[in-house]
């Protein structure tokens, strides 16, 4: 025992007290009564509890992991990784945000940073995210930090992780200094919030340095135009201010065209990825677009047009490649800056001259311009006329696939600029078709290398306007799957193409019926009419819909919707909004649609797109909530997500296809829960469903008061029918007396429904119309089952309610009624009910019982 009780107090020396309390406790049930063990034990009891305490103290937690971190002789890798992954955890709770911030571990991240290490730097920056995350004070004060200059050169770094953890901060940073700009602050609040504009701009102001600093990485210039992208331009034109975008355009539209106007391979070129010119373009276009007034527009041009004239007089021929490189990047973003662009002098010449050029470098971005300048029909006949023969001769003559395959892009476009009309055939009869072939036999090359293969998929966005190109293109299996594995590449500046060419083969583009008036009119006016072509007729289409789906155009879909990159533009997922619709037109295609992603999919592109792609998306996910099981369709809580989407398609500057669809698809929602039926109350559609059941066409009055009667089984909805100087109850009577049968049911099974839950509603139904009784006797003398079944339930309910009631009904017809379905045999749901009305009355003394029959 003495022996024990020593080693004992040797270990707590060594702080190994576990240990020594289990020699404590030996010594204690050897001699219990000794006083002195006793005290010991209690006493290393709390100093044990104290260690713990302090051990799970977040504070301890916080300097044990930066110790471990910033420890130059900790060499344990494993030990390091595990402290770096507890610290970015503790980071995302608040307590643990919060704990970070005041031990000073905004300094000690940042000699984490500047350790220039990898691993180290990811966990710094992944750990400041969870610090500035919807904290806009902690926000401002890391970034007083850290300042802008170092966050920015991280976002340089080359290695692509960091830049993009770097790239995430940043965001994370815009967002809680925008959020605190938004909010209004009034009084003495206003005295201590700090203004956040100066650190917004200071930030922005050193993501634009960044573009034309020749020392960073291309990944980090393509995070920061992703950043900008995202910041910058106002989420919504009814926000008023668009400041930001104007400072932005003055400040930093030349640093944004250096990158568009990058001629890859070049001397002295900035180091940029196949996807930094088509960045640079969507800014530039969602810049332009951002402002507000012409006078902001012309500040734009001038902008524009004195960078090219820079670039165009001042310098010999690498000045002229970058001016038409230049051109080439405003045609694709603001096409109307590129147009003005395009006018200036000698730009239009250089460039069918440098078409000749034997550079293949300088032929590339020569080529490239001309096709994209053929987007004005006005331009395109221009190029026709003039361009033509030289593309032709490019395409001939050229060694290199890359030049040959470009040359048939404008060649491709050119043929294209009569659209669908048949009649406009810019080429000769089986022109395009050769095109085609040729389009399709590179883009199923996979020794091309993947940016250029691209542009076949270019190509053939422009010939399928031709129905005769679309029937061969969907034959041919392989150059189908060769498109869609080339969707799903980290190349996203194919994802237009590869959508537009999948509208122009389902035949998915907005298309109106002529007016026959209108037709004669041009005739005999002698204008041209336009002709569509005999394979886009309904059959066709429907043909060409089923061999994409075996093709696997959903899974290729529902990757290219998946895409945080800047070329996922609205316009481009309106176009697949267009594809999915088209896919789900037939029912029978609903299923494998959604078993191959289609139903998620489709979410994403109803909440973020054009106004007309996310009604597409919206109608498409109407098709599927109504033909197939939702919880299935959309497993878990997906199912909430498609409530907004739909009640959307409610609004009435919709089409009557588009209200009906809807309101179909809310029915079998709100028949599946009562969260179901709450999210929908909370999208406020109770409203526009009750307006939609006074329409004048027959099938949206159905399908929005079998909707109301899905919504009536919520406590909510029935309310409205218990308020007094309400028609609704009266609407609902009515309706159970239409000629429809369906409206009938749906009209008198919501009565049905309502007279059991709440007997005032009884009371109320011989007061909302003086018919009430004829609807009641019509409904039980009815040859449908259903209807009679819900007319005996009402009445049962009825007679139930109240005894004046009850003397209302069997003092008509309806005594007799109920005593032959009494007797029914073959339906018994219906005879119980009667039953039980009549064992009602009886129990009121209205009636005697018969008693030689039941």
């Amino acid at each position: 025992m003495k022996a024990l009780f020593r080693r004992s107090q040797a270990l707590q020396k060594l702080g190994r007290l576990d240990q020594a309390i289990s020699d404590l406790q030996r010594c204690v049930s050897l001699e219990p009564k000794n006083k002195a063990f006793q005290e010991a034990l209690h006493t290393l009891g709390s100093s044990m509890h104290e260690k713990m305490k302090k051990m799970s103290c977040t504070d301890s937690k916080v300097d044990q992991m930066f110790q471990i971190l910033l420890d130059p002789e900790e060499k344990d890798a494993d030990k390091k990784q595990k402290a770096a992954q507890n610290l970015i955890v503790l980071a995302r709770e608040e307590a643990g945000a919060e704990k970070i911030f005041q031990s000073d571990g905004v300094r000690l991240l940042t000699q984490l940073l500047d350790t220039a290490k990898a691993d180290m730097m990811l966990a710094a920056l992944r750990t400041l995210v969870g610090l500035c995350s919807g904290h806009r004070s902690r926000t401002t004060a890391i970034l007083a930090e850290l300042g802008a200059p170092r966050l920015s050169a991280v976002l340089g770094v080359e290695h692509e992780q960091v830049s993009l953890a770097a790239c995430n901060l940043l965001q994370v940073m815009f967002d809680s200094l925008k959020e605190g700009m938004q909010k209004d602050f009034r009084g003495k609040e206003d005295a201590v919030v700090l203004d956040s504009s100066k650190d917004l701009k200071l930030l922005i102001k050193h993501l634009l340095e960044l573009l034309a600093l020749e020392g960073a990485s291309a990944h980090g210039r393509d995070n920061a135009l992703n950043l900008l992208i995202k910041v910058v331009p106002r989420k919504s034109p009814k926000e008023i201010n668009n400041s930001l975008s104007l400072w932005v355009i003055d400040q930093g539209l030349k640093k944004i065209l250096e990158v568009g106007s990058t001629v890859c391979g070049a001397q002295d070129s900035l180091p940029v990825t196949e996807n930094s010119r088509m960045s640079a373009s969507v800014l530039l276009s969602k810049l332009y677009s951002d402002l507000k007034c012409d006078a902001e527009r012309e500040n734009f041009h001038h902008l524009c047009e004195d960078y090219v004239k820079s670039w165009f007089e001042g310098h010999e021929l690498a000045g002229k490649l970058r001016a038409i490189q230049t051109v080439s990047c405003l045609l694709q973003g603001p096409s109307e800056a590129g147009n003005r662009v395009l006018e200036l002098e000698g730009i239009m010449d250089s460039v069918l001259s440098l078409c000749a050029s034997v550079c293949e470098a300088h032929q590339l971005v020569a080529v490239e311009a001309l096709i994209h300048a053929a987007d004005k029909a006005k331009r395109a006949s221009f190029i026709t006329a003039n361009g033509v023969s030289l593309l032709k001769e490019i395409y001939k003559h050229s060694e290199r696939d890359s030049i040959r395959i470009r040359a048939l892009v404008g060649l491709c476009k050119l043929g294209s600029a009569g659209g669908t009309d048949f009649s406009m055939k810019q080429f000769a009869e089986g022109s395009t078709m050769k095109l085609a072939k040729q389009c399709r036999k590179w883009l199923c090359n996979e020794t091309i290398d993947a940016g250029t293969r691209r542009w076949a998929v270019e190509g053939l966005a422009y010939l399928t306007f031709d129905a005769d190109v679309k029937e061969e293109f969907v034959e041919d299996k392989a150059a189908m799957q060769a498109m869609f594995h080339l969707a799903k590449s980290e190349d996203r500046s194919v994802l237009y193409a590869v959508a537009s060419t999948l509208v122009n083969c389902t035949n998915s583009y907005d298309h109106e019926e002529p007016d026959p008036q209108m037709l004669e009119l041009a005739k005999y006016a002698k204008q041209h009419i336009p002709e569509q072509h005999p394979k886009d007729k309904p059959d066709f289409v429907k043909r060409r819909v089923r061999k994409l789906l075996a093709a696997g155009v959903v899974s290729a879909l529902a990757c290219m919707v998946k895409s945080e990159n800047p070329a996922l533009t609205n316009s481009c997922r309106e176009l697949i909004s267009r594809v999915f619709l088209a896919l789900v037109e037939e029912a029978e295609d609903r299923g494998g649609v959604v078993a191959q992603g289609g139903g998620k999919a489709l979410i994403p592109l109803s909440l973020e797109s054009t106004e007309v792609g996310q009604t597409k998306a919206a109608q498409a996910l109407a098709k599927i909530t109504i033909t197939s099981n939702p919880e299935m369709a959309f497993p878990g809580e997906r199912i909430y997500e498609v409530v907004r989407p739909l009640v959307s398609l409610l609004h009435l500057q919709r089409t009557g296809l588009e209200n009906f669809e809807g309101l179909m698809a809310l029915t079998n929602l709100a028949g599946i829960s009562e969260r179901l039926r709450q999210k929908i109350l909370k999208e406020k559609a109770v409203p526009m469903i009750e307006g939609y059941m006074f329409e004048e066409h027959e099938l949206i009055r159905l399908a929005a008061t079998e909707c109301m009667c899905n919504m009536a089984m919520s406590k909510e909805v029935q309310e409205l029918f218990l308020a007094e100087g309400s028609d609704r109850l009266k609407l609902m009577v009515l309706y159970s007396g239409e000629e429809d049968e369906k409206l009938r049911r749906a009209a008198s099974g919501t009565l049905a429904m309502l007279t059991a839950l709440h007997p005032p509603i009884c009371k109320r139904i011989p007061q909302v119309t003086a018919h009430w009784l004829e609807i009641l006797q019509a409904l039980l003398l009815s040859p449908n089952v259903e209807l009679q079944h819900r007319g005996a339930v009402v009445v049962m309910n009825m007679m139930a309610a109240e005894r004046e009631v009850a003397e209302q009904l069997i003092a008509s017809e309806m005594l007799e009624i109920l005593s032959v379905l009494a007797k029914e045999k073959d339906k018994p749901r219906v005879a119980q009910a009667a039953k039980e009305s009549l064992a009602q009355a009886v129990a009121y003394g209205l009636i005697k019982p018969n008693p030689n029959q039941e």
